[in-house]
């Protein structure tokens, strides 16, 4: 029996080898005119200018990969879960060989709209900041480069990809292929774990097995999702504890917090001088070059220059806040809006400087909490062809019921105060700290 998707390009060429691009680690991405069509854009190359981890390189040297990198290996994980994925009868017959071309194109499209620093500015919740998803449908839009190479290189229309990319019609077989680039287990998860611990120089995102996990993808029993089969469990168990880990160790990190704390604050004070829709549209050098200049001679100044100056100078923790250490005092301070973290450390910040009669700024004290929005919980279906029934993996394995009875973001994003270095001595240990923030916090 032939491949249903044998007539794609980058499927062929998957297998049967032809022009093929390398990246980090020692993978050969095909590579055909088409897709270069898309990588040569303007659209696109962009994305070598945005880094994927943005703020961790200053704690983790390696970690400047890009997002262009990226989103190759996004688009290599398709072509293999398309691959493995045809051979199912079910997902051929609701996924056609056009959808699958869509999906192809997604993953390669999948961080178009992203700037620099996206995720930091996005978790602030801001009023008034333009969607991610706004500047996606931009640079597809008609007048393009990129929307024009869509329609005559790939019969493919802006609007196709847009709907996979952010969904604005429903129907199973569009589930169940966005399930594929966002989902428990999906491309972008797979790649950016291995990506960001190869680069970061950690072993943790890579110990589960790829390749078994891949081999064993099905469709549900629902046929608007991804299913693994019993044989792909146990791979599918360490991915699970990779993304765990990968977020307590890498992701949130104490110091690459201490950076995103002192950039968003940096960020909060000065967005409203800025021309964001612009802004975001340039590389990430430009932004760094705009922030400096509009943040010189204002309170964010020594922020900027501690994360972006010739002197790295972070911010030091000064006290940890855990669900199961301080429950009470956590909940009071976990999810609130990013406009009331800031009026929060107003207040703690006058106590401290009353309490320790020391004339410090406004932000010399800052408040680092998890956002409002939550991570995507891991939930997929094992099925067990002996008894042809699928099960909630929570429910066959013991470690992913462990995670899946907490809250993933509760456990490995934990409420943080930084301080100035040259503060951060005399308030850690300070007996009274954690009265002076849990009145800061109830007022």
């Amino acid at each position: 029996m032939s491949h249903p998707y044998r007539s794609i390009p980058e499927l062929f060429d998957l297998q049967a080898g032809g022009p093929l691009v390398r990246i980090p680690h020692q993978l050969d991405v095909p590579f055909t005119p088409r897709v270069r069509s898309i990588v040569d854009t303007a659209e696109f190359q962009r994305l070598r200018h945005i880094s994927q981890l943005g703020l961790a390189s200053r704690i983790y040297p390696g970690a400047t990969h890009s997002r262009f990198e990226h989103a190759l290996g996004v688009f290599h994980n398709a072509l293999k879960f398309l691959w493995q994925l045809g051979k199912d009868e079910r997902f051929a017959a609701a996924v056609s060989p056009h959808q699958a071309e869509v999906l192809i194109v997604a993953a390669l499209l999948h961080d178009l709209g992203h700037w620099p620093f996206c995720h930091p500015i996005e978790d602030m919740g801001l009023v008034d900041l333009p969607p991610h998803e706004q500047f996606a449908a931009e640079f597809l839009s008609p007048d393009r480069e990129l929307g024009a190479v869509l329609r005559s290189e790939w019969g493919i229309t802006a609007e196709e990809v847009l709907d996979v990319l952010v969904a604005k019609t429903q129907s199973p077989s569009l589930s169940l292929t966005r399930s594929i680039l966002s989902g428990p287990i999906d491309i972008d998860k797979m790649d950016y774990l291995e990506r960001d611990s190869l680069h970061s120089g950690v072993p943790y995102g890579r110990n589960f097995d790829r390749a078994r996990l891949i081999q064993s993808l099905l469709v549900n029993e629902a046929g608007d999702g991804l299913a693994i089969s019993s044989k792909g469990k146990t791979a599918a168990e360490l991915m699970v504890f990779a993304r765990y880990v990968m977020f307590s160790e890498v992701y949130w990190h104490h110091a690459v917090r201490s950076s995103t704390c002192m950039f968003a604050r940096s960020f909060f004070e000065l967005h409203k001088s800025l021309d964001l829709p612009v802004l975001f549209q340039q590389s990430e050098f430009d932004v760094i070059r705009q922030l400096r200049e509009a943040g010189a001679g204002t309170d964010v100044a020594p922020l900027l220059e501690g994360l972006f100056g010739s002197k790295r100078r972070l911010y030091k923790r000064v006290l940890e806040l855990s669900l199961y250490q301080t429950p009470e005092l956590y909940r009071q301070i976990a999810g609130r809006p990013y406009a009331d973290l800031q009026r929060m450390t107003e207040r703690l910040s006058e106590r401290v400087a009353h309490e320790l009669s020391c004339n410090i700024g406004p932000v010399a004290v800052l408040i680092d909490a998890p956002p409002i929005h939550k991570e995507v919980e891991f939930k997929v279906d094992i099925y067990y062809p002996k008894e042809r029934k699928y099960y909630p993996l929570s429910h066959v394995s013991p470690v992913v019921n462990a995670l899946a009875r907490t809250q993933f973001d509760d456990y490995v994003k934990r409420v943080r105060i930084f301080a100035d270095p040259s503060l951060s001595k005399r308030l850690t240990g300070h007996p009274q700290f954690v009265e002076w923030l849990a009145e800061a916090a109830a007022s």
